[in-house]
């Protein structure tokens, strides 16, 4: 058998080849193996070549970008709900909130005033706010998926508003120190490769011009290594596993930012956005989040991977390359990853015993049913759980959790009815009868919505 580590290496020479990228980066983390990188082409310039070589990022800052607001609403500096003009002075378009602009549902024109992409001059965060009178709201707010760089910006001066910093020295201060993301940053430093465009006809490649993107920093001004990029793909997708203590961000909240707000494409449904992530389904219950990124001269995809088996604890992958159009580079962390779940799953962990269900709830385990469908109700790794019947073995259960005053009252914290309350009825002699789950009656028998038990026959 090849080796996983030839298996990936050949995928990403495939596609530098392919695409004919000048440098291309790669790099995978997970948990329970060492990290993986290859690099295959050469820097453009006097620097050689590896891991350690710096790419710029483009749109994947925008994924850092909304880690400080979330940050900043778990700390209560914003609502997600507040108008940005709350926390901003603004001219024009301040009645849009933070969740609008984090999701790309606000319908704000894609990009500041003016033509910045012709000039390549980008005006500073002032003059990025008083020109805000002077740009579209290009589509009702809620409307559908318009992806906005000038979104992200005003998140941005936000978050730097609020902090008391710029956006840069409250991103180094508050994610990349915590994560030892030491090699990321807004400038490319003196290992970084040189951006290209490839002509179409020819192999020519001919170097981009570098730039500074002034306000419009916090949606695309980032450079980064493949190891750094691979172990931030890990924490969006896993961060308990890089961040036990949650001192860069709560997982509940980042499990927040991966529940897709929207479908990027209404007539293929192949990707979601949350707040500041992109969501992608892969076969058998799996997710990819993370972003995709493109400046001049360079590509990148950044990408975790959730659920399915074979997925290991922290399992990140980057490809950064250094072409405008090696579109390679957006496939391969997606295919970096399934091949590696398939061919180098992670171990399986063995069943062990632990203690029983508490006493006053082992009386109720087993099967219920509800609107005329089976139900188990189950005690695993020390909560309840309720499953369909008939369910696949990889839909994920339904977890309920007690409220603390109210023993027989519980509250849905995962999977079907999450935030729902389910409410046990005993008779007189303590045993549970009867439950009701978001108010709708389960039986021990299957029974008709006006009490009819088929097995009794009344």
């Amino acid at each position: 058998m090849t080796p996983i580590s030839d298996r990936l290496d050949r995928m990403v020479r495939q596609a530098q080849a392919t695409g004919r990228i000048p440098a291309v980066s790669a790099a995978l983390h997970r948990a329970d193996r060492p990290l993986w990188t290859c690099t295959v082409g050469g820097t453009g310039n006097d620097t050689p070549l590896d891991p350690d070589t710096v790419l710029r990022i483009g749109s994947v800052t925008k994924t850092f970008t909304a880690v400080l607001v979330m940050q900043c609403r778990d700390d209560g500096l914003l609502d997600l709900d507040d108008p940005v003009g709350r926390h901003l002075d603004l001219p024009a378009h301040g009645e849009l909130t933070v969740r609008r602009l984090l999701s790309h549902t606000a319908g704000l024109q894609r990009e500041p005033h003016g033509d910045v992409w012709d000039t390549l001059r980008v005006p500073g965060v002032d003059e990025l706010l008083a020109d805000l009178a002077r740009v579209e709201r290009v589509l009702p707010t809620g409307r559908r998926f318009h992806y906005s760089n000038l979104g992200l910006s005003l998140l941005g001066a936000l978050v730097a508003r609020r902090r008391g910093g710029t956006w840069a020295e409250v991103l180094a201060d508050r994610v990349l120190g915590p994560l030892g993301l030491a090699a990321t940053g807004p400038e490319p430093g003196d290992r970084a490769a040189t951006g290209h465009l490839v002509d179409a006809y020819s192999d020519e490649a001919h170097p981009e011009p570098p730039t500074d993107f002034g306000a419009v920093a916090p949606a695309a001004q980032l450079w980064s290594t493949a190891p750094d990029m691979a172990r931030w793909a890990a924490f969006l997708a896993d961060p308990a596993a890089l961040d036990p203590d949650g001192a860069v961000l709560a997982a509940a909240t980042v499990e927040e930012m991966r529940w897709p707000h929207t479908t990027t494409d209404e007539s293929l449904w192949a990707a979601g956005f949350g707040l500041g992530l992109i969501v992608v389904p892969r076969p058998d219950r799996v997710t990819h989040v993370g972003h995709d990124g493109a400046m001049p001269g360079f590509l990148a995809a950044v990408y975790g991977r959730r659920g399915g088996d074979g997925t290991a604890g922290g399992m990140g992958c980057a490809v950064l390359g250094s072409s405008g159009t090696g579109v390679e580079v957006l496939d391969l962390p997606h295919a970096l990853l399934a091949a590696a779940a398939e061919h180098d799953p992670a171990e399986i962990e063995p069943w062990r015993p632990g203690p029983p269900a508490p006493a006053h709830l082992r009386g109720m385990l087993g099967r219920w049913w509800g609107e005329g469908f089976e139900s188990v109700f189950s005690w695993h790794d020390g909560a309840l759980r309720a499953r369909g019947a008939d369910d696949p073995a990889g839909k994920p259960p339904s977890v309920f959790a007690p409220l603390p005053d109210r023993p027989d009252v519980f509250r849905t914290v995962a999977g079907r009815e999450a935030g729902e309350l389910l409410r046990l009825t005993r008779d007189e002699r303590g045993v549970v009868v009867r439950m009701h789950w978001a108010t709708y009656r389960f039986t021990r028998r299957q029974e008709t919505f006006d009490g009819y038990d088929f097995r009794a026959g009344g």
